[in-house]
Parts: C-alpha cells; structure tokens; sequence
C-alpha cells in the first residue's frame, strides 16, 4: 500500500542475476530523484524530464519503468511481501490471523525502515487528486494477489465472487487507512489504524461511541 531498497521478506528466493540488480538500482535512481525535487518543488511541479536528468538516465527511461508519473510515488515491493509472508504462515492458523500477521509485517518495513518516504507517500496520496486517482486504478492489481493468496489459504476459488469481494474490502480498506493517516498529520499508530480496520472487514462497524 515506498523508494530505497526494496524490503525483502524471509519467503524470498535466490539473489537475483546481474541484470535484475541493473533494474532495481535504476527504478530506486528514479524514485529517489522524484522524491527529491517532490520535496523541494512540490508534486506538480515536478516534471519527467527534472526527474530524467537528476537520476541521470533518458526521459525515455523513466517512463519504461514508470508508465506515469503518479507510479513513481504508487509503485513499491510491498503488495508481494504481503503473500510471501502470508503464504509463510502455518496452514492451521485461521485466516484472519494470517492476514493480520502479514499486514503488520508489511507496515512494519514500510514505516520502520522507510519511515519519511511513507509519510511523504501518504500525503501526496492524501493531497494530489492525480495520485489518488492512479492508486484506485491500481488496486486492482493488489486485491487480484491478496485473493490469490487468501485462497491458496482456504481453499476457494480465487476467482469466486466471495474471495474477490474479501480482497477488494481489503485493497481498499488499506488505501483509506494511509489517507486518514496522512489527513490525521501521521499522528497516530499505523499498526493500531490497520488492526482497527481489520476488526472492520471482520467483525463489522463498532457500536457507536466505539469507534
């Protein structure tokens, strides 16, 4: 649901080639160089072409990496550190267990190492209709592998209407979680904020004054 090294999960795979590393260190240039002038120009007015010339490859480049400009800011590693650390859960632990447990997971790379860039992330995503807009394009893309995921877990079609509709609520549910962070001032506990919506999506609303 952020730019510098990718987090990498303990269900990771072998190192990868030469080539792969090339990539990775070119996509991190990119981000790194449009959070740059993001900071010190503001979102709007940074363009492709700022951006192309202070990580020092083509225009061309970025947008073989980054088809839009809102990817730069949307794009990250942390959609597969989900399943990984999902799929890694025992097979006899419930569900909502593993889900809780591989969300935490992946919140606690974001924030703990990665800590001023998700905030930047958040409030860009919070503030710039543009990147808000490409993030609900994309969700998509996370709920088709959380869905993936949960029914590996259980059992169900992936393709079932009860798995989609579960990974959509979660895809978006984490998208609402980071604006109210970010409209919030990053006060408070992200981790307190994800667990508070999964008791949503499983137990339902909360009594009102609960809430």
């Amino acid at each position: 649901m952020t730019a510098a090294p990718s987090p990498r999960s303990r269900a990771d795979g072998p190192r990868p080639g030469l080539r792969e590393r090339k990539k990775t260190r070119t996509r991190q240039a990119i981000r790194a160089a449009a959070y740059g002038l993001i900071r010190e120009r503001g979102y709007e007015a940074t363009t492709i072409e700022q951006i192309a010339d202070r990580a020092e490859v083509s225009p061309s480049t970025v947008f073989r990496y980054f088809p839009v400009k809102e990817d730069i800011v949307l794009t990250d590693a942390y959609d597969p550190v989900m399943a990984a650390e999902l799929a890694a859960r025992p097979g006899d632990e419930p569900w909502p267990a593993a889900l809780r447990h591989a969300l935490r997971r992946a919140m606690e790379l974001g924030v703990g190492e990665e800590a001023e860039l998700t905030r930047l992330r958040t409030r860009l995503l919070a503030e710039v209709p543009a990147v808000r807009s490409r993030m609900l394009e994309r969700m998509s893309v996370t709920g088709r592998l959380l869905g993936r995921a949960l029914a590996d877990r259980t059992g169900l079609d992936p393709q079932g209407l009860e798995v989609r509709v579960l990974s959509m609520s979660l895809a978006g549910g984490l998208m609402e979680v980071t604006r109210y962070w970010a409209e919030h001032g990053h006060e408070e506990d992200l981790a307190v904020l994800v667990e508070r919506a999964l008791d949503v999506l499983e137990h339902g609303l909360p009594a009102p004054g609960k809430g």
